[in-house]
């Protein structure tokens, strides 16, 4: 009895924990930030993949990849290995189906396709609505029409919409008759290397396959490595030292919300996450590409500098770029794109835009904050004459503060509190900043720098909330002012390698708990 108590307990606790923080929790994974995956699993992996290679065991090599990113994916919970396993399975079924050359009349070929097809997109969708929408749908009728029927409180997978995703596009390629046949092993593969598995990007089988196919890809590269590494550790760098210091501004603010906030405390926290979100995201898309080319991978760029567009038009251009292009491949297109006429045209965005937003997360706040990016693209496109004759910097200023102001939505865990946070920062009412606010963006390591240069800290003293400004107007310095990294042209050099041991040592020496990337929750 004592125990059945215990389990509800802690049952109750789990649900009111994803309910205010909109996300799973999940007791342990295996971080890209982490001591397991920097120091044992990422050399253990590479050391198997190359070694096999370079005996002659090509196809084991791609199972010891295999299997390995399966360890990476099961860590978090190896009760959801067989979701993973049994998606992988259907899928590949089902796109074998698809890529066989049956001997059937034109019509029955057409009905068998378009019926494989529609097995396929039930089976994937399902997959997602049953362990991402399922309660959401389930509260939202309870609340609709009075009933009671009982939330399953599901804990969501780990990258289910990814992985997911990312077989929709197989199978529709497929059934047009635009892919490969390849072997399980190769299609396993595809779908489970970790550095893509958890938080994208959303790859196409043409774009990794025929690189792991590749003999010149089967030993070490000096220059891929040289070049992972430094990325990683820009990436783990961006996560672990300001996405992560970020987040403690963001999370007070909002913990606060409720009590009463300033309104610049309600500036401070909107900045804090339009910057975390960047980071994070960035950071993580930096760390897949490193950890990409040390296996000769080139993955494709996922995010690139979001924060210098002159509209939402180019915003969407710049942020999360392969979730864009599937939707605008299976979704936009399908639905007539630019080709049924001008409204057609805005309510085929519109929709689009829904879709995005119930993708990253099954909350009214996620919805309209798509709803919101797909009326702004519309009234953009719509308006582009007028648009294009202002002053690029205040296209841009415009822009940034569409996007931050969406972002609040984003983050809040209501719209109501979404309203309520807009409102205060829109009143400036009061401009007072409290302690606990500004401590939330106190580095260590900038404290002890100006700590021991004479002069400095009598200046820093005499300003208050210092390390705020620092920190934020450095955020913004950091991205209008540099290239992507994919984008920059790279050469190993003596300061490159320095630059990576900096990164990489100071990134691991600040590691501390459990620390996701945002997007691991989409």
């Amino acid at each position: 009895m004592l125990i059945k108590k215990e389990k509800n307990i802690a049952k109750t606790l789990l649900v009111l924990y994803n309910e205010e923080r909109k996300i799973p929790l999940r007791s342990k994974q295996m971080l890209f930030n982490s001591y397991i995956f920097i120091l044992f699993f990422l050399p253990v992996t590479l050391l198997g993949y190359y070694g096999l290679h370079k005996c002659g065991r090509h196809t084991l090599a791609k199972i010891e990849l295999v299997l390995m990113s399966l360890w990476f994916y099961g860590y978090f919970n190896p009760s959801y290995l067989w979701i993973m396993g049994s998606s992988i399975c259907v899928n590949y079924v089902l796109s074998q189906l698809l890529q066989k050359k049956w001997k059937l009349d034109k019509r029955r070929l057409v009905f068998l396709k378009r019926g494989l097809l529609t097995a396929g997109l039930a089976f994937n969708l399902g997959l997602i609505f049953y362990f991402k929408y399922y309660d959401f749908f389930v509260d939202n009728l309870n609340k609709a029409f009075s009933a009671s029927f009982e939330l399953k409180h599901i804990i969501l997978p780990l990258g289910i919409s990814f992985f997911t995703f990312q077989q929709v596009s197989y199978v529709i390629d497929s059934y047009k008759g635009e892919t490969k046949e390849y072997n399980f092993v190769d299609y396993a593969l595809f779908v489970t290397f970790f550095p893509q598995l958890v938080a994208g990007p959303i790859v196409l089988h043409n774009e990794v396959l025929p690189q792991f196919a590749d003999r010149k890809n089967w030993k070490i590269n000096s220059d891929n490595m040289s070049y992972g590494l430094y990325v990683f550790s820009a990436g783990l760098l961006k996560k672990v030292i300001i996405a992560d210091t970020l987040s403690k501004a963001v999370s007070w603010g909002y913990g606060n919300v409720d009590a009463g906030i300033t309104s610049m405390e309600g500036i401070l926290m909107m900045l804090s996450y339009t910057f975390q979100i960047y980071f994070d995201f960035s950071g993580y898309s930096d760390m897949a590409t490193g950890l990409g080319a040390m296996f000769n991978i080139k993955i494709p760029m996922n995010f690139n500098s979001p924060y210098k567009a002159v509209s939402v038009v180019d915003f969407w251009n710049r942020w999360h770029l392969t979730l864009t292009r599937f939707l605008r491949t299976y979704v936009y297109f399908p639905l007539g794109g630019s080709r049924k006429g001008t409204v057609r045209t805005y309510i085929n965005i519109i929709i689009v835009f829904l879709v995005s937003g119930l993708w990253h997360g099954a909350n009214w706040t996620f919805i309209f904050w798509g709803f919101l990016h797909g009326l702004a693209n519309a009234f953009t496109r719509m308006f582009k004459k007028q648009w294009g004759r202002m002053h690029t910097a205040l296209q841009w200023m415009l822009t940034f503060l569409f996007v931050n102001i969406t972002w609040i939505f984003f983050r809040a865990e209501s719209i109501s509190q979404a309203w309520s946070v807009i409102k205060t920062i829109f009143s400036f009412q009061n401009l007072n900043v409290r302690a606990g606010m500004l401590n939330q963006f106190q580095l260590k390591e900038i404290s002890m720098l100006y700590n021991h240069i004479p002069g400095v800290n009598d200046i820093v003293s005499s300003i208050r909330g210092f390390d705020a400004l620092l920190f934020l107007g450095g955020c913004l310095f950091i991205c209008l002012a540099f290239r992507n990294n994919q984008e920059k042209p790279f050469r190993p050099t003596v300061s490159i390698a320095l630059a990576t041991i900096i990164f990489l040592v100071w990134g691991i020496l600040s590691l501390s708990g459990i620390s996701e990337f945002l997007y691991f929750n989409f």
